[in-house]
């Protein structure tokens, strides 16, 4: 295994305890702390800059079209068909998943909203974000009309 597919593996694991604990155990005051801290994306955020240091130039291609001949979709195409541009791509997409996932999660909880729709929007939080952040919306403005 390369160092870009490892970054992956351990993108997607660290994120699991947390979004786990935000699943199955919404409410306790483990999950509260374990949530309190930065601690649930400082570990893909850390990736992420360790990609873009081992890679520099696949950042650095972005801001860098000298003939101005392919357009910026093309550059980013051209990044992302790398194992470090979706190695990089993905621990920026977990990161940006887990932190609007615990924000689903903490709003969830201030507002006291029904369990099942807590844990659809966490669950979704991670799996597919803006589903997640819909579903909470919906649930969100369904409690506010009461």
């Amino acid at each position: 295994m390369d160092i870009y597919t490892i970054s992956f593996i351990i993108s997607t694991l660290w994120v699991g305890p947390f979004w786990i604990a935000m699943l199955l155990n919404p409410k306790k005051e483990k999950t509260k702390k374990l949530l309190k801290e930065p601690l649930f994306f400082i570990g893909p955020i850390i990736i992420w800059f360790l990609i873009m240091f081992l890679n520099p130039q696949g950042l650095a291609d972005l801001f860098n079209n000298p003939d101005g001949s392919s357009g910026i979709l093309d550059t980013i195409g051209s990044a992302l068909g790398t194992p470090a541009g979706v190695a990089g791509t993905w621990a920026h997409m977990v990161v940006g998943d887990i932190f609007v996932t615990r924000w689903i999660w903490k709003r969830s909880i201030d507002s006291n909203q029904k369990l099942w729709t807590t844990r659809l929007s966490i669950f979704f939080g991670v799996m597919l974000m803006p589903l997640g952040l819909a579903i909470h919306t919906i649930a969100s403005l369904g409690k506010n009309r009461k």
